[in-house]
């Protein structure tokens, strides 16, 4: 049986039915380093611990590594405080600074660092080549090891990360680096911010791109726990009840690497024909929120991603469609579909300045509160908020902005702190005075206001529902002057989503 399993954490033994236990005993349990401890690599290293694996995290930033010694997660998401936590009380997780002792152990590596945009475009594989070489200098002749890129990194790097590990290896062992044996594997990460422990322990599918056999055989013992989905679920993300074996899609390296590219640019195009539809159905008096609910019941579209607002955020669609255009670029192919995509997200911020305009004509002296900061509900993240944008574009025209997030506050502030935000306490507060009121994330906690106590603290009670958040008619009951994002002036009612 597992040595790390404490049964006392996870469930009483009457919650193990047979199927389980044979799962125990069947399972093969590895030692697996993890490089970088940011978003992907925390996530990961502590579902594979939950799992039973022995994990070690290694990090070069100490105050990072020293925070989660402490059962302090380095980023805000839900649950993970708690997972780690669990792993660490049964010994499955642990976190250094120091690279070459746990490569040397380990039968998995994943590289899981940061690859930031370059100004070009293109993905800056610095900290990906800085890892690799590492890996490479760590290793020995004991056993066979599989470095696996997690990193979101352009086609290619598979080949990329193999001869810098073999650098690494002639490097540091002259002469005996034919005797070192290792495989290259890519198996992108299709997380959520927000719900990312719900997507790693249930996931739709897992991806193993590897140009051999025995690869993909370790990375499919590795998995086997997800796959085959027997293992007690912790109480803070309860097992579906429709969750079934998990699939696994084995490629070659390339086309792994294409699908966790393809995955993310075909989403951020569907929330961005949302957004392009809503503004024609502005035009022409039509509800978006019942269009898309029209289109997305046909099964060959489906309705996830058809919420149009003020656009994608966050550190992965930007940037993968910009790399993917890059590499397309590299091969002399423009990829006009992708920089539409790009475009219409971009232009989708302004609406709220310009629905402000027709508002209140001049912003100049005025006070705009802002709902919401993050990126999406659920995390701290700011990276390509809209939020961003709009407060300088706000105090470039002169207004002055106060903000509510439940989360991201303190983020903002150490991240901008020259940016000119009057930060509140709570939604109520930030409505204070203010001549008009945005909401810009869909925190679950914005849908539960009092509207008419909200409407009542403000100068002027106008509201751009920037998120769809709520009903038109329930806002101007409460005596709002409201706007949403593809929504008619007219009053009309969501026949198609009352009656569904």
């Amino acid at each position: 049986m597992n040595p790390w399993t404490n049964w006392s954490q996870v469930g009483s033994p009457g919650k193990m039915n047979e199927s389980y236990l044979k799962g125990i005993f069947r399972a093969i349990y590895m030692r697996v380093t993890v490089i970088g401890t940011g978003y992907v690599g925390t996530v990961t290293g502590a579902c594979l611990a939950f799992l039973g694996h022995r994990v070690t995290c290694v990090d070069t930033d100490a105050s990072k590594i020293e925070k989660l010694r402490m059962g302090e997660s380095p980023i805000y998401e839900p649950g993970l405080d708690k997972l780690i936590a669990l792993a660490q009380e049964r010994g499955g997780i642990d976190f250094q600074t120091d690279l070459a002792a746990p490569v040397r152990e380990s039968d998995v590596i994943f590289i899981a660092v940061g690859t930031p945009p370059l100004p070009s475009g293109e993905s800056n594989l610095t900290y990906l080549e800085a890892a690799a070489r590492g890996i490479g200098a760590a290793m020995d002749a004991r056993r066979f090891r599989v470095v696996v890129n997690k990193s979101t990194v352009p086609v290619g790097s598979g080949n990329l990360v193999e001869t810098l590990v073999r650098d690494g290896v002639t490097e540091s062992h002259p002469g005996a680096g034919e005797t070192v044996r290792f495989g290259v594997a890519s198996n992108p990460e299709f997380l959520r911010e927000g719900s990312a422990i719900h997507d790693s322990l249930y996931p739709d599918r897992i991806v193993i791109g590897a140009e051999d056999d025995h690869t993909i055989s370790i990375m499919r013992d590795l998995y086997r726990p997800l796959v085959d989905q027997e293992f007690v679920d912790p109480s803070f993300a309860p097992r579906p009840e429709s969750m079934g074996r998990v699939p696994v899609v084995a490629t070659t390296i390339t086309s792994a690497e294409m699908i966790k590219y393809s995955a993310n640019a075909f989403l951020a195009m569907k929330i961005g024909f949302a957004n392009e539809i809503s503004n024609v159905c502005e035009r022409v008096g039509a509800e978006v929120t019942e269009v898309m609910t029209g289109i997305g019941l046909d099964k060959r579209i489906g309705a996830g991603f058809l919420n149009a607002g003020l656009g994608w955020g966050g550190s992965c669609f930007g940037k993968d469609i910009s790399s993917l255009m890059h590499t397309a670029g590299e091969y002399g192919y423009q990829a006009r579909l992708l920089e539409a995509s790009l475009a219409v997200n971009r232009l989708q911020r302004q609406i709220v300045i310009q629905k402000l305009q027709e508002k209140l004509y001049i912003l100049k002296g005025r006070t705009i509160a802002l709902l919401g900061l993050a990126f999406k509900p659920n995390t701290d993240d700011l990276r390509d908020a809209p939020s961003l944008q709009i407060v300088e574009k706000l105090i470039q025209m002169g207004a002055r902005v106060r903000a509510y997030d439940p989360i991201a506050m303190d983020a903002c502030r150490a991240q901008n702190p020259g940016m000119r935000i009057c930060y509140c306490n709570d939604a109520l507060s930030a409505a204070e005075h203010a001549d008009a009121l945005v909401v810009v994330t869909e925190w679950p906690e914005f849908a539960e206001l009092n509207l008419t106590d909200l409407a009542g603290r403000m100068n002027r009670p106008v509201m751009i529902d920037g998120r769809n958040l709520f009903l038109p008619e329930k806002a101007r009951e409460a005596g709002f002057e409201y706007s949403g994002i593809g929504r008619a002036s007219r009053k009309t009612g969501s026949r198609i989503a009352a009656e569904a």
